[in-house]
């Protein structure tokens, strides 16, 4: 693990430096505050810049973590019921913003119209009803290990993660790339394009708002949720394993993946990496404070179960996709500064 600290120096000049900024703005979601983070970013100390940039490029491990930002939990109020609206009035912004410029560090932020009605930074929490729903706000199930958004050609390179509340000890589940024997699995079989990979239910319509209120938004997703359909419909075939044979990168999503009609040598590959991810899981548990920051091509994560309170004191964290080529996601999104894959 790639692992920092804020120290209570670090915090004595973070604090003034991210009210100041949230002064500024009126929601995390605010265009040009997410145009101006990268620049913004600049404003960190010189060790976190640091920290990050070396997670980027010499990819050090797939888990990155700073832990120790200043959270007042008395100040951040209740646990929100859903994440609908959660944006306004945060409790949390100053926090957020920190968040925001350390993704900004690894690339660019971005979000999908299929999740969370388009926004960039989610709220991962439980929501009453989706207690057994393989979704990152169920809680009575297990959240299967996957790569985030396995099924998409535009899928972050990273997942992160901030804990605002954890008062469970919930734990996430994250298996490194750079653990598993590869001499053990069939990597050759791997590589080929013989894997049928779904959409995952986080981008279904039922999860989503009827409508925006934006015909031009609406007309935009609704062509989004008919491809993702399509997809689920006719699955295109593609490879597991990508980049260095000796030190693959990956994509996959078990709970989601069709088997039916695998050649046998792909099936009994697959079935081997599984196993060589579950028995090199490791749990990691997030607190109040921690900024997690997986690397999406060499790690795959998930989370235990647990029992919501539904009281207000519920584990919540945020999330936020980054993509190193937000260029390459162009034919996906309305416009070059548009950060919604459509």
């Amino acid at each position: 693990m790639h692992h920092l600290t804020l120290t209570p120096d670090d915090n004595a000049v973070l604090s003034p430096m991210l009210a100041e900024i949230a002064k500024g703005y009126d929601t995390i979601e605010n265009l040009e505050l997410i145009r101006r983070a990268p620049v913004l970013a600049q404003s960190l100390p010189v060790h976190v810049l640091e920290f990050l940039e070396e997670f980027r490029i010499g990819e050090p491990s797939a888990l990155c973590v700073i832990s120790g930002l200043d959270i007042d939990e008395g100040q951040l109020g209740p646990t929100p019921t859903h994440w609908r609206d959660s944006q306004f009035n945060s409790p949390a912004f100053a926090q957020e913003v920190f968040f925001l410029l350390c993704g900004s560090v690894l690339g660019d932020v971005f979000g999908w119209a299929t999740q969370q009605d388009g926004r960039i930074m989610h709220d991962v929490l439980p929501i009453k009803g989706h207690e057994n729903y393989e979704i990152g706000s169920n809680s009575l199930q297990h959240l299967s290990w996957h790569t985030e958004d396995a099924f998409h050609p535009c899928r972050g390179d990273y997942v992160a993660l901030m804990c605002l509340k954890n008062p469970d000890a919930v734990e996430t589940m994250v298996c490194d790339a750079a653990d598993l024997d590869w001499s053990a699995v069939d990597v050759e079989a791997l590589f080929e394009a013989e894997f049928t990979q779904m959409p995952d239910n986080s981008h279904q319509p039922q999860n989503a708002t009827q409508s925006t209120g934006d015909p031009t938004v609406d007309r935009l997703r609704a062509r989004s949720f008919a491809l993702i359909q399509s997809w689920n419909d006719h699955p295109a075939k593609r490879p597991i394993l990508f980049g260095d044979r000796d030190k693959p990168y990956m994509a996959l999503d078990p709970y989601h993946m069709r088997t039916e009609g695998w050649p046998e040598r792909s099936l009994a590959a697959f079935q081997g990496l599984c196993d060589q991810i579950e028995a090199n899981m490791k749990d990691v548990i997030l607190r109040p404070g921690d900024c997690v920051f997986i690397d999406n091509f060499r790690a795959v994560h998930g989370r235990k179960s647990f029992r919501p309170r539904y009281d207000g004191s519920d584990r919540w964290l945020k999330r936020l996709n980054v993509t190193r080529n937000l260029r390459g996601s162009r034919a996906w999104r309305p416009a070059a500064d548009n950060r919604i894959i459509y």
